[in-house]
């Protein structure tokens, strides 16, 4: 009988212990000079992306001239788009100052213009390179202008010098970016 006496007592003793060093660690937390407070995010201003038609389109991807235009096609909400963004990005660095002009054409999730594309487009850097395409006015003509792509795949990159082109239906590695872009600089 001792015996269950002294466990129950003990037992009581340490869970007693418990709650109290508990009550203590959550005033700390709540009053320590270094806890860190959250503070409401800032929202990024309102940028407005221009947007393109058919016709316009058109006209970008059918430039016959020494410049190099690559024009992807992609979405935010595309994983493969997204993917592949940071070596644009790079290479857009790289040819600083070369007749290269990269352009690219958010397609299929025109309700989240305003929303996910603005905010990509200024976390990027690549707002001056970003269009809209209301992909729903596009008509079957639009896709004669290539040989693989009919839209229904993204990501989707055409590349135009002169007279000579290229295109790449699906996520690019750097190095075949890199490469492509290489063949028509040389």
């Amino acid at each position: 009988m001792k015996k269950i006496i002294l466990t129950a007592l003990l037992a009581t003793v340490i869970i007693g212990c418990k709650k109290e060093a508990e009550k203590t660690n959550e005033n700390i937390s709540t009053t320590d000079s270094t806890n860190i407070q959250s503070t409401p995010e800032s929202k990024t201003s309102k940028i407005s992306l221009k947007e393109v038609d058919q016709k316009g389109l058109t006209e970008i991807l059918s430039k016959n001239n020494d410049t190099l235009y690559v024009t992807n096609f992609f979405a935010t909400w595309c994983g493969p788009c997204m993917m592949e963004m940071p070596h644009f990005k790079k290479k857009i660095e790289e040819l600083k100052g070369q007749p290269v002009k990269f352009t690219f054409i958010n397609i299929f999730n025109k309700p989240d213009w305003q929303t996910e594309v603005s905010a990509f487009a200024q976390t990027s850097g690549l707002t001056d390179k970003i269009l809209l395409l209301d992909d729903s006015k596009l008509n079957q003509d639009f896709f004669e202008n290539f040989q693989q792509w009919s839209g229904n795949n993204i990501p989707f990159t055409f590349f135009r010098k002169g007279d000579k082109t290229e295109e790449s239906l699906g996520s690019m590695s750097e190095e075949m970016l890199n490469s492509k872009i290489d063949s028509f600089l040389k």
